[in-house]
C-alpha cells in the first residue's frame, strides 16, 4: 500500500511538473539550460550555468564541495548564535548602484527605465530581506527570517561625488548576449565591488534571449590550494533584464514587464545567489533537466523541505519528494515561482547569507562602505566620516572620525560577546590592540553623545 501511495504521488507530481515547464534543447554559458517556463517561454535564472562557465575559465575557482567545506563551520556558528539569541543585532546596510544600460532612449522610455522604477526595486528588496510587516515580503511561517540586510541607492560615487545611485550609460547596443555582457557591459561600467553592490539592468538578446537574470556566486578565501583573490572582480554583481526589474505595484505606470515577473522578485532571487543561497532543490553536477532528484542535491538549508525540481506557480500542495517531510516551499525566493507567490527567506538561509557577508571577498567590505552616506552634514555629522584601518587587521586597528573623539568604543565578536571596551579620552584610545584576538569578523560599536555607529573589520 505504501509503495502504491508513493508511486501515485510521484506520478501526480510528474504530471504537475510537465504542466509547468518543458525540457529545453538550449544552452547558456556552454551549459544546458535546466528548464524553460512553458507558459511564457522565460528562463527564470542561469546563475548555475554561469557558475559552470566561471569555473571553466578559472581552474582555481572553488567547486561546490570546496566552497561548502569552507562555509559550513561559519554557517554553523552563526546558526548557533541566532538560535541562542547571542547577536549584536547589527543591520547591514548595503550601498547599491543600478547601472541602467540603454541605447539613447529618453529616461522613462523602454530600457532606460525611470528613477521611480529603480526606487520601487529597492523598496521591494528591503521588504523581502527585512520581512517587513504589512508588505508582500512578510510571512507567518515559523522559519521565516528577517535577514537584517537593507539596501540603499548610493549617495556618493567612487570619486566622492554626490550621486543618486542610478548610473545611466548609453553603450549603443539595443540587446546584450553573454559575450558582450561579460567583456563589455560589466567591465566598462562597474563601480568598485568592494564598496558598492552592482546591479545592471539591460535588455537581453541572442543567447540570453528570454533569460530574466543571473548572479555571480560568492567566492571563498584562504582555503589551501585555492585562489584567495575572490575570483573575477570586474564581473561581480547581478544583471537583470529590465522587463522584470522593479515593481508595478510600488510604482505603477512605469513601463512594461514580462508576464508574472512584475513585482521585483527577480532581483531578490538573484541577490540571494550573490549572497550564497542555492536553489531550494539544490545545484550540482547531478542536475538533469526534467529528472527528479531528492537524494543527491541539497541547498544546505535544513529548514527548506527537500525538493526534486523547480516550481513555476503557487500551488502549495506540490510534493516532489514525498518520502521527505514537508511539501515544496514554492513561496521561497529561491524557487522559480512567479513574483506574487514569493515571500520567504528561512532562518537557515539567513545564516548562510550572514556567513557570506562576513567572510566572502568583496561581500565582507560592503557593511563598512561609506556609499550610503550623503556628502551633507547633520546633527551627527561625525558618523559620515568614520574610517577603520587597516582592514583586514593583524596587530591593531585604528578608527578615524574626522578629527573628533567619540565617547566610547566596544568590540563584539560574531557571537555577540563583548571582546573589548574603551572609554575614549585621547587619540591613542582610537587604536585597538588586536594581537590577542582570534581570526574572524568583529564589530566595533562607536558611541558619541546620543548616536552610535557600528563598523566591521576582519582579524587576519
Amino acid at each position: 500500500m505504501n509503495m502504491l501511495r508513493t508511486f501515485t504521488l510521484l506520478l501526480f507530481s510528474t504530471m504537475l511538473f510537465a504542466q509547468n515547464q518543458n525540457t529545453p534543447n538550449r544552452s547558456v554559458f556552454g551549459t544546458p539550460v535546466r528548464s524553460i517556463n512553458a507558459s511564457n517561454g522565460s528562463i527564470r535564472c542561469v546563475t548555475d550555468e554561469y557558475e559552470h562557465f566561471l569555473r571553466a575559465n578559472d581552474p582555481e575557482r572553488a567547486n561546490t564541495e570546496a566552497f561548502e567545506q569552507w562555509i559550513a563551520p561559519k554557517v554553523a556558528e552563526i546558526q548557533e548564535r541566532l538560535t541562542t539569541g547571542r547577536t549584536p543585532n547589527v543591520v547591514i546596510t548595503i550601498p547599491v548602484v543600478v547601472h541602467v544600460i540603454h541605447s539613447g532612449q529618453n529616461v522613462g522610455t523602454g530600457r532606460n527605465i525611470s528613477n521611480a522604477r529603480v526606487l520601487s526595486q529597492i523598496t521591494v528588496l528591503n521588504q523581502d530581506f527585512r520581512r517587513m510587516l504589512d508588505t508582500p515580503g512578510y510571512n507567518t511561517n515559523a522559519v521565516g527570517a528577517d535577514v537584517e540586510i537593507e539596501f540603499c541607492l548610493a549617495q556618493r560615487d567612487p570619486n566622492g561625488v554626490a550621486t543618486n545611485g542610478i548610473n545611466r550609460v548609453n553603450l549603443g547596443n539595443t540587446t546584450w548576449n553573454q559575450t558582450n555582457v561579460e567583456t563589455i557591459l560589466k567591465p566598462q561600467t562597474q563601480w568598485d565591488p568592494t564598496q558598492y553592490f552592482n546591479i545592471w539592468v539591460c535588455q537581453f538578446g541572442g543567447d540570453l534571449d528570454g533569460v530574466l537574470g543571473y548572479a555571480q556566486f560568492p567566492s571563498n578565501s584562504g582555503l589551501s590550494g585555492l585562489n584567495t583573490n575572490g575570483g573575477a572582480a570586474n564581473t561581480d554583481g547581478v544583471i537583470i533584464d529590465y522587463r522584470c526589474f522593479g515593481s508595478a505595484d510600488v510604482a505603477p505606470n512605469q513601463g512594461s514587464y514580462f508576464t508574472d515577473y512584475n513585482l521585483g522578485r527577480t532581483a531578490t532571487h538573484e541577490i540571494g545567489h550573490c549572497f550564497g543561497l542555492r536553489h531550494i532543490w539544490g545545484d550540482g553536477g547531478s542536475q538533469v533537466a526534467g529528472v527528479i532528484n531528492c537524494t543527491n542535491n541539497t541547498d544546505y538549508c535544513a529548514d527548506t523541505p527537500a525538493a526534486g525540481w523547480e516550481n513555476y506557480d503557487c500551488l502549495d500542495t506540490y510534493d516532489s519528494c514525498p518520502s521527505s517531510t514537508g511539501v515544496d516551499m514554492v513561496e521561497n525566493y529561491m524557487d522559480y515561482t512567479n513574483d506574487a507567490c514569493m515571500n520567504i527567506f528561512t532562518l537557515n538561509q539567513k545564516a548562510r547569507i550572514l556567513a557570506v557577508m562576513q567572510n566572502s571577498p568583496r561581500r565582507n567590505t560592503l557593511a563598512s562602505s561609506l556609499g550610503c552616506q550623503s556628502l551633507g552634514t547633520s546633527e551627527f555629522g561625525w558618523m559620515y566620516e568614520v574610517k577603520l584601518y587597516p582592514n583586514p587587521a593583524s596587530d591593531f586597528v585604528s578608527i578615524s572620525i574626522n578629527e573628533e573623539l567619540p565617547d566610547a568604543l566596544a568590540v563584539y565578536n560574531t557571537l555577540g560577546q563583548l571582546v573589548k571596551q574603551v572609554n575614549v579620552s585621547t587619540e591613542a584610545d582610537l587604536t585597538i590592540n588586536t594581537e590577542s584576538f582570534s581570526q574572524g569578523v568583529y564589530f566595533v560599536k562607536i558611541t558619541k553623545e546620543k548616536a552610535t555607529k557600528t563598523v566591521q573589520f576582519v582579524k587576519e
